[in-house]
């Protein structure tokens, strides 16, 4: 048994990680802002011994100083989830990724805390060509000030672990999808399809192309990755090696809704935003190498989370036509 504290664990991934680290035996404290996060994601777990849910913010040092007591292992998931909130506020990044970041690995040095496994993103590595990128690929140089914020935060957990004498676990993800989703591409496509199943706008051309990895997918990576590598500063890429376009995973949502005749509308242009990486594959023979790999192609992921947001919501045609 260990005792972990997670932060951001009431989002999506947050929350399917606290499932799994309950169901594994371990004591699990949730620190939590809800600003994007939703208590109703753990609610099977509220009450239960060995489980316990704070909602305060990374930003609050103090309180943070004083709750992170005790713990032996950090998950450290809390980050600004909508890449495009940074284009009217070019602060949200500097300290929902650096600083807060910052906050957590002083925090834990203050209280004897050696351990943290961190969410990062391909995002740091920039526009990249269209090759499956390594870890070691450099320089990184992102375009978007998430991907920065993130990159920001790996140089600090790195500094802190040869400084302090910690250990880390980073993870750059590839995009993941699953049920209980507040934010990115196939929610903001449900959201346009309840309000108009007849139209939905496709920020782009609708070519952009992604590798996408199933949440339970995702924890199951990180997990095993932990578990399999012990060097100070333990980084891998975690994804899968196919990819999907855009217009795919509209046209897979549109299908699991059972709707028809619905007519996209594109943006144009390359990118959906400033920021946004056109093309992304990812190269995961590092932990490919340690014995992991995702069961389902990056196809197969949309389909089954399409399914699973449509059983989610409830979202069957006669129930959103007007």
């Amino acid at each position: 048994m260990t005792k972990c504290f997670v932060t951001g664990g009431a989002g999506c991934i947050g929350s399917h990680l606290v499932d799994r680290l309950m169901a594994d035996g371990n004591e699990v404290t949730v620190y939590d802002n809800l600003v994007r996060g939703k208590v109703e994601y753990l609610k099977t777990h509220i009450g239960k011994d060995g489980f316990k849910f704070i909602e305060a913010d990374l930003l609050d040092f103090d309180k943070l100083n004083e709750l992170i007591k005790g713990h032996e292992l950090i998950f450290h998931l809390a980050a600004n989830q909508d890449l495009r909130v940074a284009l009217n506020d070019t602060s949200i990044d500097l300290y929902q990724e650096t600083v807060a970041t910052y906050n957590v690995l002083e925090a834990m040095r203050r209280n004897g805390i050696k351990k943290i496994i961190y969410t990062s993103s391909g995002t740091i590595y920039g526009d990249t060509p269209v090759i499956p990128i390594p870890e070691d690929y450099g320089p990184t140089l992102p375009i978007s000030l998430y991907g920065a914020g993130k990159l920001a935060g790996e140089a600090l957990i790195t500094a802190f672990c040869n400084t302090f004498d910690m250990q880390a676990w980073v993870f750059r993800f590839a995009n993941i999808i699953g049920p209980r989703a507040t934010h990115a591409v196939m929610f903001d496509f449900v959201n346009k399809l309840r309000e108009n199943p007849n139209e939905m706008e496709i920020l782009g051309d609708g070519t952009q192309e992604r590798p996408f990895l199933h949440v339970e997918e995702c924890v199951d990576g990180v997990l095993f990755g932990f578990e399999h590598s012990n060097d100070r500063a333990n980084l891998f890429n975690l994804g899968c090696e196919s990819f999907t376009n855009i217009t795919s995973v509209a046209r897979i949502l549109v299908e699991e809704m059972g709707l028809n005749g619905v007519r996209f509308k594109y943006t144009g242009g390359e990118r959906g935003w400033p920021g946004d990486v056109p093309r992304v594959r990812c190269n995961i023979d590092k932990i490919k190498s340690l014995g992991w790999q995702p069961k389902l192609t990056s196809d197969l992921a949309v389909r089954r989370t399409a399914k699973e947001m449509v059983a989610e919501l409830g979202l069957l045609k006669q129930k959103i036509e007007k």
